[in-house]
């Protein structure tokens, strides 16, 4: 999951194949953006396990309470 502080909109220049390939890979995935196309192309070729950034596929993810409740600590 994504939240608004992590996520700062940058432009990145592609070719119109490229922007194709792209776009079929986040329908063959699932996902909602191209973003999130080339985090799992790098984690796969990097063979880096999600496990480095902090997140527990266990764990529920911050619901608004949580946030607001973090941010007033």
């Amino acid at each position: 999951m994504v939240y608004w502080w992590q996520f700062v909109p940058t432009k990145v220049r592609v070719g119109e194949k490229t922007l194709q390939m792209l776009d079929r890979l986040k329908k063959e995935l699932g996902v909602k953006s191209h973003d999130e196309v080339i985090r799992r192309l790098t984690f796969e070729r990097r063979k880096i396990p999600s496990s480095m950034f902090g997140s527990n596929p266990k764990l529920r993810s911050f619901s608004r309470e949580d946030e607001t409740e973090f941010h007033e600590s």
